[in-house]
């Protein structure tokens, strides 16, 4: 007698989750352990840059709120170092399915809180997810053995985690350039002290210590302060728990913080001034996208940004009209408007030191092309910038950090690497050229960290090695090079057989 197989229903779909609570309590930091207010006699408002209006407002800390955090995390890394490599990529891969989780809720916090366009919020977190993941799949600490030449002997170099970090991070990508750091660290066994720019609290600290809290990081192993430089600065370099120092800021405070670390490692990526080259055989349309997407994308705040243009001369007057015309036609304003391109400049003292560089740049003999005046509820939206003239003008010779270009003529490649090695600075660098080989060769003369052929300056891959030369900075981010920074190697020999030794 034949059986019949009983009919199957599909299964009903899963039901969405329902999206997660937002989080709260902005008005305090994670001390040792608990979230509390800073012990300093004074509070900082938190601003949306395009509107002006108030976010949250923060009791800052105090050296005393420095102290507390790293002797807690000198605590709590003891057992965090000693935990097993899955444990801690469990706890760092809760995290970056949390930010994926989060991400309306994290963009709306870069928009309001750093004037993010919605295509810069997306890049953001695009990286931010994916260093996560790269530290989460980094948490075993690799034995190596190495030969001797001494008999009976063996040789064995453990990587083992440097102990505390301190991570000093920026304005201008706040939850990335302090998550480069922080995921990195806290994978391979580290505690983290953060403290996030002024302008930044909630998106470069706060956010990412409820994220790591939640994902189920130990109390302690991640403290965040946030207080004014001149009040906790210092205490945060000077200190004599954290074994490293990661910084990413400008060149000034870079050096202050050299002299001020003592023995400690350090990890700076400092201040850039970023030429792009455009040799006589590029693709020109191509060449004008990068240089516009350099030189504007987030209002030219990054550290990456094409400061200069540098364009060989068969070329200049045709590279220099279509760059206009692509300049003259970016949308500028409200950051929340999905048709915007350029948004707010962080804040007032920003907005005056790059008008001031304009200023001296047009005094020197710079042809100003393209230009306007501020707008917004704050005043603070500046229309794109465009500048012709020499290496000399203001706006060539020193980093910007706004919507500004300045398009320089190069009389041949010669001329052109001249011009782009005339700075104290080598962070980030491109060159456009149809002949890939050629370009190749031009970029391994390039003084800079990192250069793109064919690619715009601005470019970020957690996989390779991010870092400055010269006045940039020390040090690489990304990949393994960032575990080198936040790791040590310990020697340990082992003599498995008598070995005579020269004494009486």
């Amino acid at each position: 007698m034949a059986t019949q197989t009983p009919a199957r229903s599909n299964p009903a779909p899963p039901a969405p989750r329902p999206a997660p609570a937002p989080y709260t309590g902005f008005d305090r930091m994670p001390i040792a352990g608990a979230w509390r207010p800073g012990r300093a006699d004074s509070a900082q408002a938190d601003v949306d840059p395009y509107t002006g209006d108030k976010l949250t407002e923060i009791p800052l800390a105090d050296a005393s709120d420095v102290d507390d955090a790293y002797q807690a995390a000198a605590e709590a890394q003891r057992a965090w170092g000693a935990a097993p490599a899955a444990e801690r990529a469990a706890v760092l891969g809760r995290a970056s399915v949390l930010m994926a989780e989060r991400a309306g809720e994290i963009g709306d916090w870069l928009v309001r809180e750093a004037g993010c366009i919605r295509s810069r919020v997306a890049m953001e977190l695009d990286i931010c997810l994916a260093i996560t993941r790269l530290a989460a799949s980094r948490t075993f600490l690799e034995m190596r053995t190495v030969p001797s030449d001494t008999p009976g002997k063996e040789n064995r170099v453990y990587r083992r985690p440097a102990g505390v970090i301190g991570v000093i991070g920026p304005w201008n990508f706040p939850l990335f350039l302090a998550n480069r750091s922080v995921a990195p660290a806290l994978a391979a066994g580290n505690a983290v002290v953060l403290k996030p720019a002024g302008d930044t609290p909630v998106t470069g600290g706060l956010l990412l210590a409820k994220i790591y809290e939640e994902a189920g990081l130990p109390p302690g192993v991640l403290g965040v302060v946030i207080g004014r430089g001149s009040e906790i600065g210092d205490a945060m370099v000077r200190h004599e728990v954290p074994r490293v120092i990661s910084f990413t800021g400008s060149t000034p405070v870079g050096r202050g913080i050299a002299r001020q670390a003592g023995l400690k490692k350090l990890a700076l990526e400092l201040g850039g001034n970023g030429p792009l080259v455009v040799l006589d055989d590029a693709d020109l349309d191509a060449a004008v996208s990068a240089a516009v997407y350099g030189s504007y994308f987030h209002q030219g705040q990054i550290c990456m940004a094409t400061n200069r243009v540098i364009v060989d001369a068969s070329i200049h007057d045709a590279f220099v009209e279509r760059c206009v015309a692509r300049a003259e036609a970016l949308v500028t304003g409200d950051p929340r408007d999905e048709r915007t391109e350029i948004g707010p400049i962080i804040n007032d003292r920003q907005l005056a030191s790059v008008r001031e560089k304009v200023r001296r740049a047009v005094q020197q003999g710079g042809r100003l092309l393209v230009s306007g005046e501020p707008s917004g509820p704050t005043g603070r939206v500046l229309p794109p910038h465009l500048l012709v003239g020499g290496q000399h003008l203001a706006t060539a010779s020193e980093e910007v950090f706004g919507p500004v270009a300045t398009i320089i003529e190069a009389r041949d490649e010669d001329d052109a690497l001249a011009l782009a090695n005339q700075t104290e600075y080598g962070l980030s660098s491109g060159v456009f050229t149809r002949d890939v080989e050629r370009g190749l060769r031009f970029a391994r003369h390039v003084e800079a960290g990192m250069t793109h052929v064919n690619d715009t300056t601005v470019h970020d891959d957690v996989n390779a090695a991010f870092g400055g030369e010269k006045d940039s900075g020390l040090g690489r981010f990304g990949g393994g090079w960032v575990f080198d920074e936040f790791t040590s190697e310990h020697w340990i020999s082992i003599q498995r057989t008598p070995r005579e030794l020269p004494v009486r």
